[in-house]
C-alpha cells in the first residue's frame, strides 16, 4: 500500500510544477462562475513530496503508519487538477460568444445600413473587437477580477488590483479550481468586446473611425471594467445591492446601451434624416446575423456557469424560451399596429428576447423566462418607436431601444421571478423577499446607467476634440463611408 501511495505521490508531483508567481485568489459567491479562485499549487506539491518519500523510507517515520498513509491520500485528493470536461465546455462557449461579434453584431448591424456604408460596419466591429480583447490582455482582466473579497473597500470596490497586468503569473498551468485561468481571460475578454462592438450601430453612417475607436477604447477601460467588477468581482454592486446578474445585463447590455445613446446625442442626426428614405440595404445579412447572435448566446448565459451541469442546463433552455416568446410578442403586436409582421420586428424580438434574459438565465424558471421575454418584446417594440420619438436622439440601430431598455426589463423582473414561489431559484444574499431583491435589482441599474453615462460623455468628448470631430462632414457623409474612410464599394454592381 506505501509503495502505491508513493508512486501515485510522486506522479503528480511530476505533473505539478513548482511556480515562484501564483495569483492571488479570486472568490465570488455571485451571480455566476464569473469569478474564478485561482489554486496555488507548488505548497501542494512540495507537502506531498515530503509525505511521498516518509513513506519511501519507513525509518524517518514519526507518526502512525496508518495516520501518515490518510494524510498522503488527503494530500493527492486535494492536489488540483484540470478538468477536461469544464476545459472544453467554456472553450466552446468562448468561440461561440466570439461569434456573436464577429460576424454575428456585424452582419446584423450591417444589413440595417445603406449599402454605402456596409464596409464601415463590418470594420468598425473588427477592430473595436480587436483593440478590446488587447486591452483586456494589458489591463482589463487584472481591474475587473484581481483582487476580488468581500473585505473590499475604497477603491477596490470599483476596480481590482494590478497582479495580473500583461496577465502576469499566468501559464498554462495555472488553475482556477480545475479551470484553466487562460480560458477565462478569453471568454471574459470576449463579453468586454461585444459590449463594445454593441455601440456601433447608434453611430453608424455618420461617426468618423479613428474618433470612435478611440472613444470605446477609454470606454472600455474606465466603464466596461469597473463594472464588471463592481458586478462579478465582488465590488460595489455586489456588496450593497446583492443583485443577480448572471451573464451581462447591467455589465454589458445597459452599459453599452447608455453610452451608445450618450454618442449618438453628442454626434447629432444623420443628414438629411426624415427628409431621404434610410432603409436597410439587406435585411437577409440582418436575419443572418440574428440567427448567429442567437446561437452565440448560448456560450454567453449558458457559459457563465464554467461548467456543463444543471444550472447551465437551466440558462440554456430560458436561452431558448425568452427569445421565442419576445419574437412572438413582437409579431403579434407589430400585427395589431401595422397590419403586418415584419422579418426586422421578428429578428428584433429576438434580440431583445435574448438580452431580457441574459441577467436570469439561471435564476429564473422557464415559465417566468417566457413571461420575461414576452414583456421584453412589448417594452422594445416601443422603445424602437415612441422612445425613440420621445428623446428625438438618432439611436441609428436602436441599440437603446433594444439592449438598453431590454436589459433593464430583464434586471427588474429577475428581481420578481427568481421568488420560488413563481418557480424560481431563490434570493440572494441577505434579500427575505421579493420586495427586497427588486429594489436591489433597481439599485444595480441606476448605478450602471450613471456610471456609464458620466463616463461616456467623458471619453466621447475627449475622443472629439482630440480627432478634431466626432463626426465626418456632410459631403462624406452622403458619399458613404464605405469610401470616404475606406477606400472600397461593398457592392460593384
Amino acid at each position: 500500500m506505501r509503495a502505491f501511495l508513493f508512486a501515485a505521490a510522486t506522479s503528480l508531483l511530476l505533473l505539478c510544477p513548482l511556480t515562484s508567481s501564483m495569483a492571488t485568489p479570486v472568490e465570488a459567491e455571485t451571480n455566476a462562475a464569473h469569478t474564478l479562485t485561482v489554486t496555488t499549487d507548488s505548497s501542494a506539491a512540495t507537502t506531498m513530496a515530503s509525505a511521498a518519500f516518509k513513506l519511501q523510507d519507513a525509518t524517518v517515520l514519526t507518526v502512525d503508519e496508518e495516520e501518515e498513509e490518510e494524510a498522503v491520500v488527503e494530500i493527492i485528493e486535494a492536489t488540483p487538477a484540470p478538468d477536461s470536461a469544464s476545459n472544453a465546455f467554456v472553450l466552446i462557449c468562448a468561440i461561440l460568444v466570439i461569434t456573436m461579434s464577429v460576424p454575428g453584431v456585424a452582419l446584423f448591424y450591417g444589413g440595417l445600413v445603406r449599402a454605402k456604408n456596409v464596409l464601415s460596419i463590418l470594420e468598425q466591429c473588427l477592430v473595436v473587437f480587436s483593440v478590446c480583447m488587447l486591452i483586456w490582455v494589458v489591463i482589463g482582466y487584472t481591474w475587473a477580477f484581481s483582487g476580488a473579497s468581500m473585505e473590499q473597500s475604497g477603491l477596490s470596490l470599483f476596480v481590482g488590483n494590478l497582479d495580473r497586468l500583461f496577465l502576469q503569473g499566468i501559464t498554462p498551468d495555472t488553475l482556477s479550481g480545475s479551470l484553466s485561468e487562460l480560458n477565462f481571460v478569453v471568454f471574459q475578454g470576449a463579453f468586454c468586446a461585444i459590449s463594445a462592438c454593441l455601440i456601433v450601430g447608434a453611430t453608424a453612417e455618420r461617426v468618423r473611425f479613428g474618433a470612435l475607436v478611440l472613444a470605446i477604447v477609454l470606454w472600455a477601460i474606465f466603464s466596461y471594467v469597473p463594472l464588471a467588477h463592481m458586478v462579478w468581482g465582488q465590488g460595489f454592486i455586489e456588496q450593497e445591492f446583492a443583485a443577480y446578474d448572471f451573464a451581462g445585463g447591467t455589465v454589458v447590455h445597459i452599459n453599452a446601451a447608455v453610452a451608445a445613446i450618450i454618442a449618438a446625442k453628442l454626434l447629432g442626426p444623420r443628414t438629411d434624416l426624415h427628409r431621404v428614405a434610410m432603409p436597410p440595404h439587406s435585411l437577409p445579412l440582418t436575419y443572418l446575423g440574428c440567427g448567429l447572435l442567437w446561437i452565440g448566446w448560448f456560450g454567453f448565459n449558458a457559459g457563465s456557469e464554467l461548467a456543463p451541469d444543471g444550472v447551465s442546463a437551466l440558462a440554456f433552455a430560458n436561452t431558448v424560451f425568452a427569445p421565442a416568446a419576445a419574437a412572438l410578442a413582437w409579431a403579434v403586436l407589430e400585427r395589431c399596429l401595422n397590419g403586418k409582421t415584419s422579418s426586422l420586428g421578428s429578428a428584433s424580438g429576438v434580440l431583445a428576447g435574448l438580452v431580457a434574459i441574459t441577467p436570469a438565465c439561471a435564476f429564473v424558471g422557464p415559465v417566468g423566462a417566457i413571461v420575461i421575454g414576452a414583456i421584453a418584446g412589448g417594452v422594445c417594440l416601443w422603445g424602437v418607436r415612441g422612445f425613440k420619438r420621445l428623446t428625438g436622439v438618432d439611436d441609428s440601430l436602436d441599440v437603446f431601444g433594444i439592449h438598453g431598455l431590454g436589459a433593464i426589463v430583464g434586471a427588474l423582473l429577475t428581481g420578481i421571478f427568481c421568488d420560488p414561489s413563481l418557480g424560481g431559484m431563490g434570493f440572494k444574499g441577505d434579500h427575505d423577499g421579493m420586495l427586497s431583491q427588486f429594489l436591489g435589482q433597481l439599485g444595480s441599474v441606476i448605478v450602471a446607467i450613471v456610471w456609464s453615462g458620466v463616463v461616456s460623455v467623458i471619453v466621447f468628448t475627449v475622443a472629439g476634440k482630440l480627432c478634431k470631430s466626432l463626426r465626418v462632414s456632410r459631403d462624406d457623409e452622403r458619399a458613404g463611408l464605405d469610401l470616404t474612410f475606406h477606400g472600397e464599394r461593398g457592392y460593384n454592381n
